[in-house]
């Protein structure tokens, strides 16, 4: 009897990840739509992540690829069109759950989150032609919505980071890592709060989640979809878990745990 007492209580005791929507529920919807992120949220998602990038005119626009011809009927470079030049394509049925979908700007996003239980992890990428002015951009629309409390920002360039951190100190921040590099030793730079290395960089060095929790950093670890590397995450005690399929990785994190 008391051996089923602790195991019920260990049971309790554990701190499951907290599930991210990489691209909104993107293996079952086309990525950066409305259409992903509400699957997400009906999900039961506790975080949804999105890439943006600047159009010609400077609007903040949900698009992960420099180009459009991956995830759109479209061609061109996203810096280099309007967002009215941008909005004229189908963002939706290259997918094969798709169907036409428009173009997701980010205040769509915002609106979408607002008074929701939900985290939302802007990733802005590089290199652009128009370096920090995205970051800058962010901020300032950020401050539009008044939604500072659930913004996580992100990028892989530690001068993204830097420059939004000095523009908005309030809103954490995670540098994203695809090899650890100067970073081993788990310390990163002071306008990083948390640290994102991708799924590979665990399984080559699992002891760096440990490292970096030491050094004060909680890991949010991408792109995190097969059994093994849920289970990896979830042994490792990861923060935050980034997955394209939010409600199998919750499935997958519950039926370990039971075992």
């Amino acid at each position: 009897m008391t051996q089923i007492v602790v195991q019920e209580l260990s049971f309790v005791l554990v701190q499951l990840p907290s599930v991210v929507a990489h691209r909104g529920a993107s293996t079952d919807r086309p990525e950066h739509t409305i259409g992903a992120y509400e699957l997400a949220l009906k999900e039961g998602a506790d975080g949804l992540e999105c890439d943006i990038r600047l159009s010609r005119d400077g609007e903040i626009v949900c698009v992960h690829d420099r180009t459009l011809t991956r995830t759109s009927n479209g061609r061109g470079t996203v810096s280099a069109l309007t967002l009215s030049d941008l909005q004229k394509y189908d963002y939706g049925s290259w997918h094969r759950h798709g169907q036409p979908a428009e173009l997701l700007v980010l205040d769509q996003l915002l609106e979408l989150v607002k008074g929701k239980n939900v985290q939302l992890f802007v990733e802005t990428k590089h290199p652009v032609r128009y370096r920090n002015e995205v970051e800058r951009k962010l901020v300032e629309t950020l401050k539009k919505h008044d939604l500072d409390a659930q913004i996580v920002m992100m990028s892989f360039s530690p001068t993204a980071v830097k420059a939004f951190r000095e523009q908005a100190p309030d809103i954490r921040t995670v540098l994203l890592l695809d090899r650890l590099g100067r970073y081993r030793s788990g310390v990163l730079p002071s306008f990083a709060d948390y640290t994102g290395p991708g799924v590979h960089v665990l399984r080559n060095d699992p002891e760096y989640v440990e490292r970096a929790r030491r050094a004060g950093h909680e890991t949010y670890v991408w792109t995190v979809d097969s059994p093994e590397d849920v289970a990896l995450c979830r042994d490792l005690g990861v923060r935050y878990l980034a997955t394209n399929a939010p409600a199998n990785t919750r499935r997958l994190l519950t039926a370990n745990l039971a075992t």
